[in-house]
């Protein structure tokens, strides 16, 4: 049976040959990367475009122009979402801006 001490330089080795090991692979992977970039002539927006990094939930959105306005209170409605309770029930042709 290993001793403790056996066991700790054999992990010691171990992490040395794992850590060359990942090092000789990462620059073979590279080496291939950037082979593939030089022959087809891709750019960093190609691979990396801006969009990809900024999650889409926190995309803001254009706002919209009102379409629909009340001429008694003066309250506007995009026709976007639930319609508004001064609309329910009545033409919505009305009350169309412009």
């Amino acid at each position: 049976m290993s001793t403790l001490q056996e066991l700790v330089a054999q992990r010691e080795a171990l992490d040395k040959q794992i850590a060359r090991t990942r090092q000789q692979e990462l620059e073979s992977v590279i080496s291939q990367v950037r082979a593939l970039i030089a022959e087809y002539g891709l750019r960093r927006q190609d691979i990396f475009a801006a969009d990809s990094s900024e999650p889409k939930s926190s995309k803001r959105r254009a706002k919209v122009a009102a379409k629909y306005r009340d001429p008694n209170s003066g309250q506007t409605w995009t026709g976007r979402g639930r319609s508004p309770k001064w609309l329910e029930g009545k033409d919505k042709s009305q009350f169309l801006i412009g």
